[in-house]
């Protein structure tokens, strides 16, 4: 039972990381594309 929740709560640690991971990433390329859409507007 001990390892199950072992492998529970180490499985659960990536989900949360790779979670924040891919939060990051999108972001980060919201950011470029209000970025690209701004210059768009001035040029």
């Amino acid at each position: 039972m001990q390892l199950i929740q072992n492998s529970y709560s180490g499985v659960s640690l990536l989900v949360d990381l790779n979670r924040d991971r891919l939060f990051t990433v999108g972001m980060i390329a919201m950011a470029l594309a209000g970025g690209y859409w701004m210059a768009s507007l001035v040029a």
